[in-house]
C-alpha cells in the first residue's frame, strides 16, 4: 500500500518562483521575522532580488524625545536595538541588491547605523534620509563615498551644505534628482550651482523660499529640468523696518527665466489646504501632525513615495 504522506507536498518542496511572489506580499518585519531559517529554500527565497531592490523602512520611527543640545533628540536605546537588528538582518538577505532605501522623517540614524548600512548598499541610486539630526559630517561623507551610484537624494536642510554636495559631486557621477525638506537660502542655492551644476531635478515644495533664491536657482542651475515650489511659502527680502513679505504671485520676470524648464511645478492658492499649512508652520511643515504617508508625497512623479 502506497504511503500517503509521499504525495503531500511540503513548503520547502514549492517552486522558489512561487516563494518569492509569496514573499513579495510580507513587509520587512514579517520578511526579517525568522522565515529565512525555516529552511535552505526559503532562505534562497528570502535572499533573492527582487525582495530587495528597496528597502523601505518608513513604517519604522525612533521612540525619542527632544533634548536642548546637539543632536537634539535623544533615541531610546531599545529603539535603537531595532533598527540596528532589523538592518543588519535586512542586508545580509539583501546581498547588496539594495538601490533605493527609505527612512521615516522620525527615525533618527546614528553614524555606526549609516555606516554599516552603506558598505553594504554599493549599488543604491535613491536614498530618502529626511532626518539627520544624529549624523556626522564625518559619517555622511563616508557613506556617500560608498555610493558611486547615487542619483537622488531626498535630505533635511542643513547649515551646511557644501561639504555633502561637494562629495556627492566628486564620488556620485549620475546624480541628477534633489528634494530638500525644509528651507533652501542662499547659500545652500550657491553650493548648489557650486557642486551640482548638472542637477536636473529639485524639489523645494512646502518650505520658506525668497525670491532671490528662486531667482539664484533659475540662473545658475542652467541643466536644470525640473523645479518644483509647490505650497512653498514664497517671500520677498524688504529693507528695515519691514524686512520681508510675502508674495501672493510669481511676477513676469521670475517666469520668464523658468519658461526654458520642462516642467516648473507651483501652487500659491489661499484655498489649497497643503499651501495654507505650510503658511500656519511658517514655511518648516511639521509633518507628524498631519495624514501619515503625506509627507512622501510630490509634484515630481519620480520622488513620489
Amino acid at each position: 500500500m502506497e504511503d500517503n504522506d509521499s504525495n503531500i507536498r511540503r513548503w520547502e518542496d514549492l517552486d522558489i518562483d512561487i516563494l518569492v511572489k509569496i514573499f513579495q506580499l510580507l513587509d520587512i518585519f514579517e520578511l526579517t521575522s525568522g522565515i529565512s531559517r525555516v529552511c535552505s529554500a526559503w532562505r534562497m527565497a528570502c535572499c533573492d532580488p527582487l525582495l530587495w531592490k528597496t528597502l523601505d523602512l518608513s513604517m519604522l520611527r525612533s521612540n525619542f524625545i527632544k533634548i536642548p543640545l546637539e543632536p537634539y533628540v535623544y533615541v531610546d536605546e531599545r529603539s535603537d536595538r531595532t533598527l540596528t537588528r532589523l538592518l543588519k538582518i535586512s542586508l545580509g538577505l539583501s546581498r547588496q541588491s539594495i538601490m533605493t532605501l527609505i527612512f521615516h522623517f522620525n527615525l533618527y540614524v546614528s553614524d555606526e547605523q549609516l555606516t554599516y548600512t552603506a558598505e553594504r548598499c554599493p549599488r543604491l541610486k535613491r536614498l530618502v534620509l529626511p532626518a539627520w539630526n544624529r549624523i556626522k559630517k564625518t559619517g555622511m561623507c563616508k557613506a556617500i563615498r560608498c555610493w558611486k551610484e547615487l542619483e537622488s537624494l531626498t535630505m533635511p536642510s542643513i547649515a551646511n551644505p557644501p561639504y555633502i554636495l561637494e562629495e556627492i559631486s566628486t564620488h556620485c557621477k549620475n546624480f541628477s534628482e534633489l528634494k530638500i525638506m525644509g528651507p533652501c537660502d542662499v547659500f545652500f542655492a550657491s553650493s548648489l550651482a557650486a557642486f551640482l551644476p548638472n542637477l536636473r531635478v529639485l524639489s523645494l515644495r512646502c518650505s520658506m523660499l525668497f525670491t532671490d533664491v528662486l531667482v539664484l536657482i533659475l540662473d545658475s542651475l542652467q541643466n536644470l529640468e525640473v523645479l518644483n515650489i509647490s505650497h512653498c511659502v514664497l517671500m520677498e527680502a524688504l529693507p528695515a523696518p519691514q524686512h520681508k513679505r510675502i508674495v501672493k504671485e510669481i511676477d513676469v520676470t521670475i517666469r520668464q527665466k523658468a519658461s526654458r524648464l520642462r516642467e516648473f511645478l507651483t501652487c500659491m492658492d489661499d484655498s489649497c489646504v497643503m499651501c495654507q499649512r505650510t503658511r500656519t508652520d511658517e514655511g518648516l511643515v511639521r509633518w507628524y501632525k498631519y495624514e501619515e504617508g503625506l509627507w512622501k508625497t510630490d509634484e515630481v512623479r519620480s520622488l513620489t513615495l
